[in-house]
């Protein structure tokens, strides 16, 4: 427990040397301008035109902005309040469920898992647990705040019904077909808060570096405090929070599955010297045993697969093990030319 950043960031004055990443990744004091061109999906909109900008997003951005998404507007104002509720406790009442075992279904640590092997430590701390199915996971949950369960249910199950609706979007624009991404590309659920304390050297820290997401595709919820960046084009660019809606990132599971069509973005989470920043991912990912392969509908003589097929405990197993984020985990399956 004496690693979590709220134990003790608010006591210093300048950076600890483990936080402070190289000159070619970390932030710097470079002005870095907001994007202003990223795509905003209405679902208020017909099917129709909602799966074309879907996939258009897709293909050109690996991520766009969903409004109107149909998750109810009190509860993600219930669901980051809880968080943040959760953060500011007392340390002793999150004792019990800080851990670095990557097993643990439900668990706190800070930075990353790795803590004591990391090079270099994120400014961050993050809770995170499995909440699909809800009943199957809601009793390992942090008890206190007294009703973060109730809340953290209610937001899973409308999250479980947006991320279905999104897939089927995807799904049907890539000509997959209906229910294409069954429980077996869907089944594991997570829910993760991420805590960003306000940093005293935000040019040398990050909260997330450069990275890469290893799930099918992640829900992001912000609170008002920016701190999001793209990468895009070959430059940083910023991404103001919007109130009341979801960024949407794709993973490098479906960019396999699409065997190529589309493309994980990479981005990456800075500090302030001034304000903390919660924000909430939730991310669909494959049952660890389900086999991830491009779509047979997208492979032929004209476009043959991309990368080879996998267990999806496997990549991510690989994913860890090298270190980098997501920038070289999918080397390891591409089909050799």
């Amino acid at each position: 427990m004496h690693k979590l950043l709220s134990n003790w960031s608010s006591n210093i004055k300048s950076l600890p040397e483990s936080y402070i990443f190289p000159a070619e990744s970390r932030p710097g004091n470079a002005m870095v301008p907001f994007c202003n061109t990223i795509p905003v999906i209405d679902l208020h909109t017909s099917r129709h035109h909602a799966v074309q900008q879907v996939l258009e997003a897709c293909h050109d951005f690996g991520f766009f902005q969903v409004i109107n998404h149909g998750v109810d507007e009190n509860l993600l104002i219930d669901t980051m309040i809880v968080v943040k509720e959760f953060f500011d406790m007392p340390n002793e009442e999150k004792a019990d469920l800080f851990s670095e075992d990557a097993n643990k279904k439900c668990r706190l640590c800070t930075s990353t898992y790795d803590y004591d092997i990391e090079k270099i430590h994120l400014w961050r701390d993050n809770l995170h647990h499995q909440c699909h199915p809800v009943d199957d996971f809601i009793h390992l949950w942090p008890q206190k705040p007294a009703r973060y369960r109730d809340v953290i249910m209610k937001y899973s199950l409308q999250m479980g019904n947006l991320s279905t609706r999104i897939l089927e979007l995807i799904g049907e624009g890539l000509g997959l077909g209906p229910g294409y991404f069954g429980d077996g590309l869907t089944g594991t659920q997570i829910f993760s808060a991420n805590h960003y304390p306000a940093c005293p050297n935000p040019n040398l820290a990050l909260g997330l570096p450069k990275h890469r997401d290893p799930t099918l595709i992640t829900f992001l919820l912000q609170d008002a405090i920016y701190g999001l960046q793209v990468y895009r084009n070959g430059e940083w660019f910023g991404v103001k929070p919007t109130p009341k809606s979801f960024i949407v990132i794709l993973g490098q599971q479906i960019q396999v599955i699409s065997n190529g069509k589309l493309t994980s973005p990479a981005h990456r989470v800075v500090t302030n010297s001034s304000n903390h920043r919660i924000s909430i991912v939730f991310s669909i990912n494959p049952k660890p045993d389900s086999i991830v392969k491009p779509a047979k509908i997208l492979v032929d003589d004209s476009n043959p697969p991309l990368y080879q097929s996998f267990q999806s405990k496997t990549f991510r197993k690989t994913y860890r093990e090298k270190g980098d984020y997501g920038e070289g985990s999918l080397d390891d399956y591409k089909v050799k030319a």
